[in-house]
């Protein structure tokens, strides 16, 4: 057996596989098919300061090789996480890590604040994709200086290992990844969806409620492996990878272009397997290759 284990700047993994936040609920949905204490980590739908009815229905419509989501990250709140979801999930046998989204700056700082004391937590992911209210509705993570001041802002109150999710709809994702190492972030995630739309042409209208939504499965990997592979350049913070990973080859090639370890979103809806059986061809791929630790994967694409 190859050495599977990861350190992401302070947050140990025993493999480098995880679920992205929204394609896994909070774990529990998926004990019944999988063994969760064999993934690396289990990163838990968004969760915001208060309480979300997120948007209205329909809001999920497949695409070729791929889907779309405008759910708007319904959830009931961080504080119902912590009496209700918490006790539930604390004794999971893997890293399980809170996506924290916000409508404000001070929103992320509270909610981050609250789970900072959890101590089962040992590490958060911000979503900078939210829109920002106070400033038009544009994303904080579409600007340099709306990433650096969300991030920086919870850096002052949360202590523990900092993951910062990147939004693809951007001119420059190197930009943003290193607005977010400058602010604090321990490692940056990418890439978040990329923003799409469908149409239903007998009706001539949206299909999504939202008119648009966010993009991911299958046909958004090789942007993401592109934009992991500009990012893991541009920062010194570890990469996580995601966007399209939809088996083990896949997962490999994202380590390869410089992630240190990798998300499976889409794919779990397909096989709530594919998290174990990605860990295990990563396993066989080393012992192929003559890799003895998956550290030596990350970067080691020859160019």
């Amino acid at each position: 057996m190859a050495d599977l284990s990861v350190n992401i700047n302070g947050l140990v993994l025993k493999n480098p596989v995880m679920t992205a936040s929204g394609t896994f609920g909070y774990g529990k949905e998926y004990e019944d098919f999988v063994d969760l204490s064999q993934i690396g980590g289990i990163i838990v739908k968004g969760t915001t300061l208060h309480p979300r009815e997120g948007n209205a229905y329909p809001r999920m419509a497949e695409t070729p090789m791929g889907m779309l989501n405008a759910v708007g990250l319904q959830n009931k709140g961080v504080h119902y996480f912590v009496d209700h979801i918490y006790p539930q999930i604390k004794d999971i046998d893997t890293a399980m890590i809170v996506n924290v989204a916000g409508s404000t700056v001070e929103d992320y700082v509270e909610t981050a604040r609250i789970i900072n004391d959890l101590e089962k937590i040992p590490a958060i992911e911000l979503n900078v994709s939210c829109p920002n209210v106070k400033h038009g509705g544009m994303a904080f993570g579409v600007t340099a200086k709306g990433c650096e001041e969300v991030v920086s802002a919870v850096r002052k109150v949360y202590r523990k290992p900092l993951i910062v999710k990147l939004s693809p709809n951007v001119t420059d994702i190197t930009e943003m990844a290193r607005a977010a190492e400058a602010a604090g972030a321990d490692s940056v995630s990418l890439i978040n969806t990329l923003l799409g739309m469908a149409i239903d042409a007998e009706k001539r209208r949206p299909i999504l409620s939202t008119v648009t939504g966010g993009m991911s499965g299958a046909a958004v990997k090789p942007v993401a492996l592109r934009m992991v592979w500009q990012v893991a350049k541009a920062v010194k913070v570890p990469v996580i990878g995601l966007g399209g990973i939809m088996n083990g080859k896949d997962a490999v090639e994202f380590l390869l272009a410089g992630a240190t370890a990798i998300q499976v979103g889409t794919a779990n809806f397909i096989d709530p397997t594919v998290t174990v059986k990605i860990a295990a061809y990563i396993d066989d791929y080393m012992g192929r290759h003559g890799f003895k630790s998956v550290k030596e994967l990350t970067g080691a694409l020859e160019i």
